[in-house]
């Protein structure tokens, strides 16, 4: 059953936004996965079985990867692409689109939300997830942009919001 009531959205920022950019052996970075995790296994505990997750570069597919772990754990987990455009990895850096690839063809199921590019196939992408969901779970640190966006209309929508914030790195 993918249900709004047993589905699970997420939000979260890109590397440009995150501390620690690309560098995922950041102990901050290591921390955030596990709360995702974490994260993602309550809302398991809680009766979610279906995961959708934009799969965009940082963030999102931390989610992704925790996700396919809770499904090795519960073969009742079931994992959404939902993927904005055809073109949404092309410009990445080479390693960055082979994980996406192999990401995408992990997922249980694989959701094109617009055929093409357009400046709005990002925001139609996430009204897809939250409009599906009924928890949203937000790797957030309150400036503005697409992860906000996100919030906000999950705010809207009454979703449940699990909040997971982004910190400063704390001065050395």
């Amino acid at each position: 059953m993918r249900g709004r009531q047993v589905s699970c959205c997420f939000t979260g920022h890109r590397p440009g936004k995150l501390p620690w950019r690309y560098d995922e052996e950041d102990p901050c970075c290591a921390a955030l996965k596990k709360r995702i995790f974490d994260a993602a296994e309550a809302a398991y505990q809680e009766g979610f079985r279906h995961f959708l997750c934009g799969m965009a570069l940082g963030c999102d597919l931390y989610f992704c990867e925790c996700v396919l772990r809770l499904r090795q754990m519960h073969p009742d987990v079931t994992v959404e692409a939902a993927i904005p455009c055809p073109t949404q990895a092309d410009a990445w850096p080479p390693d960055q689109r082979r994980r996406y690839q192999r990401l995408v063809e992990a997922c249980d199921f694989e959701t094109l939300v617009s055929r093409q590019y357009t400046p709005s196939c990002m925001q139609r992408r996430d009204r897809y997830m939250v409009d599906h969901a009924s928890l949203l779970i937000a790797a957030f640190d309150g400036s503005p942009g697409g992860t906000r966006y996100t919030v906000e209309y999950a705010m809207r929508r009454g979703l449940e919001i699990v909040d997971l914030p982004i910190l400063p790195e704390p001065a050395r």
